[in-house]
């Protein structure tokens, strides 16, 4: 995992000591070694700058940028199956000086050109400079896992791995984008990645699965070189489902375990990462160690899951309690804040923050987790609502909603998720999406509406609804939320879940098989049998990775309620502050609240410094 940045800009338009102030903002991305490619043209300076963490081949041979022959590469990520490929290329007469994934990634290129993605497994985003053609190649990964941004105009072409890199490079003030700032207070953050505008205007991300070529006069050709497909096998039973995904996963998991300094595990005592540290030791006989997170809060504290599993495995454990950080809340959202670029998106990026300062202080430099399994195998308490719609008219439909009523239902503290029949009823509706149902815009100065828009993957509505959670809504925010937070302590997070031949083959499971005998993630439970033990395995009960507000920050303190409820402050260009305050109780605060006062504080905290 490292940092990337760099230009084709006309020389004007470059901040002073621009290459140097950069590198210096890029060291918690890679604090190895820092390094940069300059070479001025005509009416153009062209620079690509890189930052390293060293994980795979750890001499200095394999440092950034990379050259090789008229190519000259900056990388962030890991390209997981290096060693196949490089079998591969050295069939086809290619010799290598390092051991290094790198030199893999620009040999495939130099062989396969801009189709080298389609060979690689792993998580990237990389930049090419061609000497000859003048032409700079950009990647980024089929999920959007490693970072790309970028701005484009005055005829000059700034990306980064992180916003801060592109002010940093270029003397252009960039203003806030106000908008996307409307959206996150009352849409949430599943509205946040349905275009490629960010936090600020005129700075983009580069899509996932995306390839662009530019030259230096800034002629630009953007290319989608993947996205998941729904090809649904009819006659699958369940155990070629089961089969199947343990291959898959099992394949994924062992490339992503690839590495030259000591990897831990997220355990968070769900099904997701209790089957990842459940293969890591039983089935590859790693010696592992866990982080999770400690909530006393009996809704999100899963510690007896993780004890079950610690005590299974008999592996090392590290729980972090968050339960005495109260005083330090302010100063550290406001750090992280900062460090993003952005307001946090939710309490529990906060929370995983302290994930990754425990597994930077016990000196680990790789962390697996188990983002995605939700958005691929149904992990939310809506999905069961829409799989409902999705075996309507089948033998399924009557067994499903009686096992749903009698396991799931009484957990459900959402009022809008206790109709079974919402969208056999009315398939178009999409209020849960945004929470439209609490009817946050109450408190919206400017009382403006935002469409609906979603992709059409599939005609089914579950698998629909899931891939756009996993392409545009959740998993995005996720990831860049997991990659910061990472990167903010020096280590690279890894996600099994999101590989493209995993996805491939659980578009193809029937959806009758996604939820059964009520059970979400079926498919995902019956593939690690034997594997995670049962009383994990078999739980229905879903808590996710969470905590409540009152667990971090104290809202008696006076001080903290002048801050929140300031209504001099910026963030009243948005929402009514006063209205707020007379209604909302303090005593009892309800989920969707607990979730609007974190946002409006992460937001203050952004508009503060900016």
């Amino acid at each position: 995992m490292c940092g990337i940045s760099g230009y084709i800009s006309n020389k004007d338009f470059l901040e002073n000591n621009n290459i140097k102030n950069t590198l210096n903002l890029m060291k918690r991305r890679g604090p190895d070694s820092q390094d940069f490619f300059q070479k001025n043209y005509q009416n153009k300076e062209f620079a690509l700058l890189h930052s390293r963490l060293n994980i795979i081949d750890l001499s200095s041979k394999s440092n950034q940028p990379f050259y090789d022959k008229d190519l000259i590469l900056v990388f962030n990520g890991e390209i997981y199956n290096y060693l196949e490929l490089r079998k591969d290329l050295e069939k086809k007469n290619y010799s290598f000086k390092t051991n290094s994934d790198t030199e893999v990634l620009l040999k495939a290129f130099q062989e396969y050109g801009e189709k080298c993605v389609d060979h690689f497994i792993g998580m990237w985003s990389f930049a090419i400079w061609d000497l000859k053609k003048k032409k700079l190649f950009l990647s980024r990964d089929p999920f959007g896992e490693k970072p790309l941004y970028y701005t484009l105009g005055h005829n000059n072409f700034f990306f980064g791995s992180e916003i801060k890199f592109i002010k940093s490079l270029c003397k252009k003030k960039f203003e806030i984008n106000k908008d996307k700032i409307y959206e996150n207070i009352f849409f949430g953050y599943k509205s946040l990645n349905k275009d490629n505008k960010t936090f600020y205007k005129d700075i983009f991300t580069i899509e996932s699965g995306t390839n662009i070529t530019i030259d230096l006069d800034l002629n630009i050709s953007k290319k989608k070189y993947w996205e998941p497909k729904v090809h649904i096998k009819k006659n699958m039973n369940a155990q070629e489902a089961a089969e199947g995904t343990n291959h898959y996963l099992t394949s994924s998991l062992k490339l992503r375990m690839r590495s030259d300094v000591p990897v831990a595990f997220c355990l968070s005592g769900g099904i997701d990462s209790g089957i990842l540290v459940s293969h890591a030791k039983k089935t590859f006989e790693k010696k592992i160690s866990t982080f999770s997170i400690i909530d006393k809060d009996h809704r999100y504290n899963e510690s007896h899951n993780i004890e079950c599993v610690v005590k299974d495995l008999k592996c090392g454990s590290n729980l972090i309690s968050i339960e005495n950080q109260k005083n330090n809340f302010f100063n550290r959202l406001n750090d992280l804040t900062n460090y993003h670029d952005g307001p946090i998106a939710t309490l529990s990026y906060y929370v995983h923050s302290y994930l990754s300062e425990s597994i930077s202080q016990k000196n680990y430099k790789v962390a697996i987790s188990g983002t995605g399994a939700d958005e691929i195998f149904t992990g939310y308490y809506d999905h069961y609502l829409l799989h409902f719609e999705a075996i309507n008219n089948t033998k399924y439909l009557e067994k499903s909603i009686n096992s749903w009523k009698k396991d799931i239902l009484p957990n459900i503290r959402n009022p809008y998720l206790k109709n079974p029949f919402l969208y056999i009823e009315d398939p178009g509706n999409r209020e849960l999406v945004y929470e439209k149902n609490f009817d946050l815009l109450s408190y919206s100065i400017s009382k403006k509406k935002k469409q609906f828009i979603e992709q059409k993957y599939s005609s089914e509505l579950l698998r629909n609804r899931m891939i756009n959670e996993l392409t545009n809504e959740v998993v995005p925010v996720i990831l860049k939320h997991d990659d910061l937070n990472s990167m903010y302590y020096s280590i690279e997070n890894r996600s099994p879940y999101l590989d493209r031949d995993l996805i491939k083959f659980a578009l193809t499971i029937p959806p009758h098989l996604l939820i059964s005998d009520g059970y979400q993630k079926k498919v995902l439970r019956d593939s690690a049998k034997g594997i995670l033990l049962d009383k994990v395995r078999l739980s229905k009960q879903k808590k996710g990775f969470n905590a409540s507000i009152n667990s971090v920050v104290d809202l008696k303190n006076k001080d903290v309620l002048e801050f929140i409820f300031n209504e001099k402050s910026s963030i009243t260009e948005f929402i009514d502050i006063k209205k707020m305050k007379n209604e909302i109780r303090l005593d009892k605060i309800p989920n969707h609240m607990s979730k609007l006062i974190f946002t409006i504080i992460s937001t203050k905290l952004f508009l503060g410094e900016n």
